[in-house]
């Protein structure tokens, strides 16, 4: 007999928790391998989970609605169709607050679900998200054996590894001055009454989700930008003359984000240290360029599904992928794979007819690519005459840890010498 603890997965590298929406089967319920068990939600996806294995769900860990941390066991499934069920968690009460920290099982029964499997020294136990953690902080377990947990049985969770990482190697103050004085209580948030003109709307749960790791990538990354104006009219009367001819011989729209891509791609190849991230003291340059491409989703924001191996595409190549991508995105059939791997991204903040934008950096990458609006301009030429030019602001905003100024200038630079000097007839 086999049994199986069906994980939250990850949908991406920076994720670290999903929410459970739905569950399409129940225990008791005998499904087959790879049907649909459940439907999660995380800041960058929404999608349909299938089982991996046919069997008996005899568990269901977590209700709707619960949020998870990846790795940690949801739903157990035995490929006896005899073996012995336990009822279905209950759901979670409409007016619960919101949990900022790991979910904890609903049902006793089921509370060492997420500390069975990860017995560690001297019998502490921490979940896959605390290890992860520590393992990239650099703490052995012996040091984090130390830490002192606020958990459940003094586990440590997610905010006490990160308190103890930010106060790590500070030298300890005088016991006079260990508890300074409480500050002036911070402001307390509004209370709004009925007579008061406002509405107030709940985050969903990708929504809170996009705004803690919006917060944890400025927390974790000095964020610096550079601008440029890059000069597209070349771009704009190629894309012209043979636009018809590539839809109609791929099917597909030839967009400027293709050349794009193309450029941050050749930029990649020759920066490569751009296309890195950071592992505690060490820079790790990635050797493959999988190109994140930020896509919208209508109802459900962005996602950012990744272009694997995009510095061995053309243009052709590209505009395909980006294609297929985009397709999943809006009906929800990325996969895991799909988000995973990116070491740097794309936005085109020109699609919402914006002029400039300075992005956040999606961890761990070290940088990240926007375009504005393409807009008619008059500009002074070498030669001292005016002329009307396609201009476009491209930025470049990157993780200042390790690329300085020279490095992340030159970077913009070498995108903007591409979609200035691309001959695209070259590239399909």
């Amino acid at each position: 007999m086999a049994r199986i603890e069906v994980v939250m997965p990850q949908m991406g590298e920076s994720i670290t928790t999903g929410t459970i929406t739905k569950w399409h089967k129940g225990p008791g319920d005998v499904i087959e391998l790879d049907a649909i068990l459940l439907e999660i939600s995380t800041d960058k996806v929404e999608s349909e989970i299938p089982s991996p294995i046919e069997g008996k769900i005899v568990e269901l860990l977590y209700p709707e609605g619960a949020t998870v941390d990846v790795g940690l066991p949801i739903a157990i499934i035995e490929d006896d169709l005899n073996a012995a069920v336990t009822a279905a968690p209950a759901a979670k009460p409409a007016a619960a607050p919101a949990k900022k920290e790991e979910a904890a099982p609903v049902a006793a029964a089921s509370a060492p679900a997420d500390v069975q499997t990860h017995n560690e020294e001297g019998f502490r136990f921490y979940t896959p998200l605390v290890k992860a953690m520590a393992k990239d902080a650099g703490i052995a377990l012996s040091e984090l054996a130390n830490i002192k947990g606020s958990g459940a049985g003094g586990r440590v969770n997610k905010s006490d590894l990160e308190d103890y990482i930010a106060n790590r190697g500070k030298t300890s103050a005088p016991a006079a001055a260990a508890k300074p004085a409480p500050a002036a209580a911070a402001p307390a948030a509004p209370v709004y009454s009925s007579k008061d003109r406002v509405e107030i709307i709940p985050m969903d749960n990708m929504r809170k989700a996009i705004a803690r790791n919006m917060v944890a990538s400025k927390q974790t990354s000095p964020h610096v930008n550079s601008i440029d104006e890059i000069d597209m009219t070349s771009l704009v009367k190629q894309r012209e003359k043979i636009k018809n001819e590539f839809k109609k011989r791929e099917g597909i729209n030839l967009t400027y984000s293709h050349f794009v891509l193309y450029a941050i791609a050749q930029a990649l190849k020759e920066l490569p240290l751009v296309n890195s991230s950071v592992d505690g003291d060490n820079i790790v340059v990635k050797k493959d360029i999988n190109l994140g491409c930020a896509v919208a989703v209508p109802g459900n924001g962005l996602v950012v599904p990744v272009i694997k191996n995009a510095g061995d595409l053309n243009l052709t190549g590209l505009a395909r992928q980006v294609d297929i991508l985009a397709n999943k995105a809006r009906t929800k059939k990325l996969t895991m794979d799909d988000l995973s791997g990116g070491t740097y991204t794309f936005t085109n903040n020109g699609s919402f007819g914006t002029l400039i934008a300075t992005p956040v950096i999606l961890q761990p990458q070290v940088g990240i690519f926007c375009t504005g609006v393409i807009k008619k301009r008059v500009m002074v030429m070498e030669d001292d005459s005016m002329a009307v030019r396609h201009m476009m602001y491209g930025t470049h905003t990157y993780d200042h840890r390790i690329i300085d100024g020279e490095l992340g200038s030159k970077f913009l630079a070498q995108v903007k010498y591409h979609l200035e000097n691309m001959k695209i007839e070259d590239l399909i």
